[in-house]
């Protein structure tokens, strides 16, 4: 990794001493982006923990933002200005597609300073040396937030991010077809078989059945993993494990009940049958929870995931966090304002505008949160979640098992061969194959 990224620092200084040789007069004027000399300025930074940090002389900010979460952070980036005197300018990019958009702009100074992005990418952008690691605010950082959210945004060793909000998922209802949630998925079979019509398109439960990421509780739950030692190592794989494979038979059984093909299930369909109250329980996250009580109401419930086996059902999740761009001009004041737009109270505001579910400990014990019965029940679930591996290699597995869990649902393709066919799939990647 240090290579990596001595590699990219060194060609970003070549480019310098080459734009100097030619007496561009472009390349003195200062208050132009330059990743080149930010990529400078975070090479020479010292490493932080000492003293007050104090954003640079004429520090002025960009920072790349979801649409849809926007308006927390035209208001937070408000205060910030207020509080440093540090103008910040938002530019809309889907965190899914700011690792790769950082890595082509970030060299060339085009990118934002701070960016957001979900914590499955880190290891692809740390070993690409984008990012400054969290040193100044280290220390507090994981003083005040979950150790889930921690391990996420930490990558070989090193924590880069300032985690801001958890996502997993739950299990909506409908409290008018559900009289009592279910307490396991063995409940939701004897429900399901009083209610699930498939001549009337009704049925008790729908979720995502080709998605790994909705599926991973009947992956996890009684011993699975994708990867061993909390998702660090690429060459001990446990998706086809005794435990999976245990978790799996749940999975089978609950065809019965949702007799629909995979490909049949897409957020749109479900949404709409749910708002219609022809699917009574949906497995989902909170992305949807203002749909749903906008077209539910008082009718919608929420709580953790049944259990499987007699065992708390082990969700995936992702953490959100802010990261430094590591060529960005004004590392202090990035520094700072990604702290600043993840503290306990930066959390609570995120959630009021958006109902996300923080990360910060304190914030997570506020009445805010815990009077709130949707937001409550994700963090519930949150306990029982593990975080999606942060390694590269975590690229290898979506499709492998993508296409491993169609061939279970839809094929009656036995879950043990399905999955040590995926499982092979994986390794042969890890190891080089199709590069």
């Amino acid at each position: 990794m240090k290579l990596k990224r001595f590699m990219v620092l060194l060609a970003a200084f070549t480019l310098v001493i080459s734009i100097t040789a030619c007496g561009s007069k472009s390349n003195n004027n200062s208050a132009a982006p330059s990743g080149n000399a930010g990529a400078k300025n975070a090479a020479t930074e010292p490493a932080g923990g000492g003293g007050e940090l104090k954003p640079e002389d004429g520090a002025q900010l960009t920072v790349w933002e979801s649409k849809e979460e926007r308006v927390f952070t035209d208001e937070i980036a408000k205060k910030f200005t207020e509080k440093y005197g540090v103008p910040v300018k938002i530019e809309e990019i889907s965190p899914a597609d700011q690792v790769t958009k950082l890595s082509q702009d970030g060299p060339s100074g085009l990118a934002a300073d701070v960016v957001i992005f979900p914590h499955d990418s880190l290891g692809r952008a740390a070993n690409a040396g984008l990012l400054l690691p969290n040193d100044t605010f280290a220390e507090e950082t994981k003083k005040n937030n979950t150790e889930l959210s921690i391990n996420a945004v930490t990558y070989d060793g090193t924590l880069y991010g300032y985690p801001r909000a958890a996502e997993t998922y739950a299990l909506y209802y409908n409290k008018s077809l559900v009289k009592e949630a279910p307490k396991s998925f063995d409940d939701v079979i004897a429900f399901g078989k009083t209610f699930t019509d498939k001549s009337k398109n009704k049925y008790a439960i729908m979720w995502e059945t080709g998605n790994m990421y909705f599926n991973y509780p009947f992956i996890a739950t009684t011993g699975g993993y994708i990867y061993g030692d909390n998702g660090t190592n690429k060459d001990d794989i446990g998706i086809n494990n005794e435990g999976a494979i245990e978790s799996l038979k749940t999975y089978v059984k609950l065809k019965e009940i949702l007799p629909v093909k995979s490909g049949d299930i897409n957020p749109d369909i479900k949404r709409s049958l749910f708002n219609a109250g022809d699917v009574a329980m949906d497995i989902n996250g909170p992305w949807e929870l203002g749909g749903y009580k906008k077209a539910l109401g008082d009718k919608l419930g929420l709580v953790p995931l049944p259990s499987i086996d007699g065992k708390p059902a082990i969700s995936a999740s992702g953490i959100k966090g802010w990261y430094v761009n590591s060529f960005t001009q004004y590392p202090n004041a990035a520094k700072l304002f990604a702290e600043f737009a993840s503290n306990k109270d930066a959390q609570l505001l995120l959630n009021e505008k958006v109902g996300s579910v923080p990360t910060n400990k304190e914030a997570l014990e506020s009445d805010q949160i815990k009077n709130d019965p949707y937001v409550s029940a994700f963090a519930e679930q949150t306990k029982n979640s593990q975080p999606m591996p942060s390694i590269p290699e975590m690229g290898n597995v979506w499709n492998a098992v993508n296409a491993a869990l169609p061939e279970i649902w839809d094929n009656n393709k036995d879950p043990k061969q399905a999955m040590d066919k995926a499982a092979t799939q994986i390794k042969d990647l890890n190891n080089g194959a199709g590069e």
